[in-house]
């Protein structure tokens, strides 16, 4: 890992109409418009679907860190995400997120310790921490009885 600060640029390019291209070094393009609450197509990724999936984003790869140092076992994490956009004092802002995170752990993993893990993984994702909305997150997870079985707990 590199020493702080990291700088992350990306470019923004848009024009009176149609969608903005999103360009960094290194990265493939991505396109972004209004969602379609804001009158935008809703068929293309928006800054607000941006922001609320890289939440998830993030805590998958911060669980991946904090599990790998914990030693925990685990076979898959899938996170539903979802961003509260509201007026409060005459400023539109994200009020609050909801992170539903589903993790399959294998037969013989302690689910407390998934839990804290999971929990950890939460309360040390940078997104997050960058964030001025509150993070609630709702901790699933499911042992594998066998191979082709999970149970949940």
């Amino acid at each position: 890992m590199q020493d702080f600060p990291h700088f992350y640029a990306v470019t923004a390019t848009g024009f009176t109409h149609g969608d903005v291209a999103l360009t960094a070094d290194k990265l493939s393009s991505l396109l972004s418009a209004s969602p379609s609450q804001f009158g935008g197509p809703g068929d293309v990724w928006s800054p607000e679907t941006l922001l609320v999936g890289a939440i998830g984003d993030c805590l998958v790869l911060t669980f991946r860190a904090v599990a790998y140092a914990s030693k925990l076992p685990w076979t898959a994490l899938r996170c539903d995400v979802t961003g509260t956009l509201d007026r409060v004092d005459h400023i539109t802002r994200f009020t609050s997120f909801d992170v539903h995170a589903h993790l399959d752990i294998p037969d013989g993993t302690d689910p407390a310790a998934a839990r804290r893990v999971l929990e950890k993984a939460e309360r040390t994702c940078l997104i997050s921490n960058s964030l001025k909305a509150p993070i609630h997150l709702v901790p699933d997870v499911t042992v594998a009885a066998n191979q082709s079985e999970l149970v949940a707990v």
